[in-house]
């Protein structure tokens, strides 16, 4: 939508994400992205953390699932998403406002790491990943054709 503020995100995941349903039967995942920006102090040679931003995060239905069964704690990851407002009332009835991340995209960062992608099964609300499809070639699109011609 237009006017949203969307924002990129890097870190790391504090917790499991935890994946819950709404009385309808529709998966939620909500986890919190930890970032920790790092500068580098050249008079003590060394790099610095600063001041970490703990952002709560919430995925909906199959993507949920799919987080859920792909992310663990500690584990980098790059979040593209919009920021929520949401005002609410806590148990001894203060006004509260939280500012949390509707994620449109998430995966794993792999700055330092290495990820296997599975496509999953699409629709039916079975979260078991598909079979990964062979080919010759790594970079080659799943059931893709492109006989002699190079696809870019």
């Amino acid at each position: 939508m237009t006017g949203e503020t969307i924002i990129t995100v890097v870190g790391n995941l504090t917790a499991d994400p935890e994946l819950r349903y709404t009385q309808n039967g529709l998966p939620v995942a909500n986890f919190t992205i930890a970032s920790t920006p790092r500068t580098f102090d050249r008079q003590a040679n060394e790099w610095k953390d600063g001041e970490a931003l703990f952002l709560r995060a919430s995925v909906w239905r199959e993507f949920a699932e799919h987080v859920a069964g792909s992310l663990t704690k500690g584990m980098r990851v790059v979040a593209t998403g919009r920021l929520r407002q949401r005002s609410y009332q806590d148990r001894e009835g203060q006004n509260r406002t939280a500012i949390e991340l509707e994620v449109d995209e998430i995966g794993p960062s792999l700055r330092y790491a290495t990820a296997q992608v599975t496509r999953a099964a699409s629709g039916g609300g079975n979260n078991a990943p598909a079979a990964p499809v062979p080919s010759d070639e790594p970079w080659a699109t799943p059931g893709a054709s492109y006989g002699d011609d190079t696809p870019f």
